[in-house]
């Protein structure tokens, strides 16, 4: 089924925090898009990226991208825009150990389970939130602040809400995704350490960059998911890894809170993390998807 949104009053838009402005209804077709966020030299908009790769064009969608889009007639090739962050998200809602052998990696690690409480694989989902203040786009650099002196790559797969949502079932999880992305979920690893808790540590500003864009027809039960750092591989994993899959992870969290469209879920990191310096670049690539790639930096 494909969602298809329709605004019933004037506003500002999707990304409100009051879903009553927004009505749904469901369509038989499904439509299957690459959505991505552009700065042009005509401004920001949504767009579908359309074409082979190294020639694809941006066509500007009309207000937002949930549902069947309208396009305004213009485009522009994609190279000669800036790709920001594909969605604006009214919160991030992370998901930790949802790997075995990431839980395994830490489980010998004093730092992680001074945080977590135990070195053991959980039996539900562990949650917690990022501020939408952390997204950043790709190539924005990642900013190192000055009170941390380890901070961590954690290459993830990202869902985006589609729907404003709330106690969904994990069979019916796909009616309310409206795609899936990448991400990147920086931490501040001697904070999370020292703080009993992961807010200060995981919720820095440019501590969460998504990009390149969102797929919306992608079945996410089997990707491989690679983190690079200056070109060498640290971390490679497959999605068929996760402890808690996709559905499993929309109906925990949908119990806890509303869903919001344009909310995005990362849903856990593999092992191999590590630190990041200034100078050093790091990408995290998803099969079916394709790269997010962002330079290091310390704060001024």
């Amino acid at each position: 089924m494909e969602l298809c949104a329709h605004m019933l009053e004037h506003g500002t838009g999707p990304f409100q925090a009051d879903s009553r402005r927004l009505g749904y209804r469901w369509c038989d077709s499904v439509a299957t898009m690459r959505l991505g966020r552009i700065a042009s030299p005509d401004g920001v908009a949504f767009v579908s990226i359309e074409g082979e790769d190294g020639a694809e064009t941006a066509r500007e969608i009309a207000e937002h991208p949930f549902g069947t889009p309208t396009f305004t007639g213009r485009s522009w090739p994609l190279a000669d825009t800036r790709l920001l962050a594909p969605i604006l998200a009214s919160k991030v809602i992370c998901i930790g150990k949802n790997y075995a052998a990431h839980v395994a990696e830490m489980g010998g690690d004093e730092a992680h389970r001074s945080s977590t409480g135990s070195g053991e694989a959980p039996e539900n989902p562990v949650i917690f939130i990022k501020p939408n203040t952390s997204i950043i786009g790709p190539q924005v650099p990642i900013l190192r602040p000055k009170s941390s002196d380890r901070v961590d790559y954690e290459g993830e797969l990202a869902i985006v809400i589609g729907r404003p949502c709330r106690d969904v079932k994990a069979s019916a999880a796909k009616d309310v995704i409206l795609g899936y992305t990448v991400g990147n979920d920086v931490t501040a690893r001697d904070q999370q350490k020292a703080d009993g808790q992961w807010t200060r540590g995981k919720g820095h500003d440019t501590f969460c960059p998504l990009g390149p864009w969102i797929e919306t027809e992608l079945d996410p039960s089997d990707l491989e998911i690679r983190t690079e750092l200056d070109g060498e591989v640290k971390q490679r994993s497959r999605t068929s890894m996760l402890l808690h899959d996709v559905g499993e992870i929309v109906e925990w969290i949908s119990a806890v809170m509303t869903l919001l469209p344009g909310d995005v879920i990362l849903t856990g990191t593999p092992e191999g993390i590590g630190p990041m310096n200034a100078g050093q670049k790091v990408s995290v690539t998803i099969e079916g998807i394709g790269t997010l790639t962002n330079p290091v930096a310390d704060r001024g």
